[in-house]
């Protein structure tokens, strides 16, 4: 099983590739790392088989599906599964975070207009305290993340 300590340069590379652009060909993706199409593929599959790489999926912009709103929502204490069933109910809820210190929930929500947002809000505010803020800009969304000895490894080399 690989972890995190025994993927290599070329592991790192893919992953970094792959995480920019989940739909590049395995010929581009081995062109760009200098490795064949078939132990791309290899390596591909065991990355994939290990957990490391949990799916692939379209990012797409909120604000083009007629979300005008986003939002991140701070939820007090409440009872855990009748939390969990809203969060995956509600379709306005992108990500949902359990989370230690005084809030235990820390939602990021996208709605139409401010009617939507007061309504979404109205509802969490049913279970515990709630704090909402609007995201004004989003300056970094989805880094591509490398392991963290390569990153040590860059450091080093800075």
């Amino acid at each position: 099983m690989l972890d995190s300590s025994t993927l290599d340069t070329y592991d790192t590379r893919i992953l970094a590739e792959l995480q920019a652009d989940a739909r590049i060909s395995l010929a581009e993706l081995g062109r760009r790392v200098h490795l064949s199409q078939p132990a791309v593929a290899e390596r591909v599959k065991k990355l994939e088989a290990a957990g490391v790489i949990t799916g692939y999926r379209a990012t797409v912009n909120l604000q083009a599906l007629g979300y005008g709103i986003r939002a991140l929502m701070r939820v007090g204490r409440c009872d855990f599964d009748r939390m969990t069933r809203v969060v995956r109910e509600r379709p306005e809820v992108v990500n949902a975070f359990n989370i230690t210190g005084e809030d235990s929930w820390l939602l990021e929500i996208a709605v139409a207009d401010v009617a939507h947002l007061d309504a979404v809000v109205s509802q969490f505010c049913l279970f515990a305290e709630t704090s909402t803020s609007i995201i004004l800009k989003t300056v970094l969304d989805q880094r591509v993340m490398l392991p963290r000895a390569a990153l040590a490894a860059l450091e080093l080399t800075t």
